[in-house]
């Protein structure tokens, strides 16, 4: 089998199934076989580097012993961007929307609960992290066009995302002392979206225009969706337990209040003027 792609009776790419070389034009250095194993199906697909892919009619001519064929393959430069205007904005806020909810449960969190500085701190470094990554990734994915900076982008939206997922442990944390099994089915639940967002992106981030965008969006809206269940949670719990502190604090507590009286004793005792 014999195969040659030419554009303008230029020569892009060339194969001799006899001795299974490979030959490429001056212009086409990246030149080569989507799959070579494909080519005794008849897949002949060549693949080149963008830069050096201009467009224009290429042909494809194989010969195979005593039969032989050509097609001839439009290139097409496909302008605009890389997703459509209405899956960028819902990627985007759904993203932001999850952000926000995250928030809103740090903020009830704050009004009803002290939170020891080192979990602040950690918590506080985390949101900043997250939200840097969503505006940087929100630059980059918002631009036109389909190139490694819209895919960054795109990474930037989707994978720091997981952030939310030990935000979400360490804030129910705060509020109970043995987690109930609802907030593992909520972190179930986010862990679930995330992984469907990220393997959106794995299946996007090759394929212009992008197949499978449903995947990310349905991924980003599991993730919106159990942060708001979480925080509707976190509501009514603390709702519910506004009147009462957390188990570890009511024991803390008295006991506080024991020694406190037993060492008032003490001191009673000690100070006792002599007769």
């Amino acid at each position: 089998m014999f195969v040659t792609w030419t554009k303008k009776r230029q020569k892009v790419f060339s194969f001799d199934g006899a001795t299974q070389e490979c030959s490429r034009g001056a212009l086409f250095p990246s030149a080569k076989f989507v799959s070579l194993a494909d080519l005794p199906k008849g897949d002949a697909s060549l693949m080149l580097n963008g830069a050096e892919a201009s467009v224009g009619n290429y042909s494809c001519e194989v010969t195979e012993k005593s039969r032989e064929g050509e097609t001839t393959v439009e290139l097409r430069h496909r302008s605009g961007s890389w997703f459509v205007l209405v899956e960028r904005a819902v990627i985007i806020a759904l993203l932001f929307l999850a952000i926000i909810l995250s928030a809103a449960q740090l903020s009830v969190i704050a009004l009803k609960y002290e939170i020891v500085p080192q979990k602040k701190t950690g918590i506080i470094v985390a949101g900043v992290i997250i939200a840097v990554a969503a505006v940087v990734g929100t630059v980059l994915f918002a631009q036109d066009g389909y190139t490694a900076q819209n895919q960054a982008g795109l990474g930037l939206i989707v994978v720091p995302a997981v952030i939310l997922v030990p935000l979400q442990y360490f804030m129910f944390g705060i509020v109970f002392d043995s987690l109930p099994q609802a907030t593992f089915a909520l972190i179930g639940l986010q862990i679930l979206g995330y992984i469907v967002a990220v393997v959106g992106f794995a299946l996007c981030v090759s394929a212009c225009p992008p197949l499978h965008g449903s995947v990310v969006i349905a991924g980003l809206a599991i993730l919106a969706i159990a942060n708001f269940l979480s925080l509707v949670y976190m509501f009514i719990m603390g709702s519910r337990m506004k009147d009462h502190p957390r188990p570890g604090k009511a024991v803390e507590e008295p006991l506080n209040e024991l020694q406190s009286y037993v060492m008032c004793e003490k001191y009673t005792v000690v100070d006792t003027p002599w007769p």
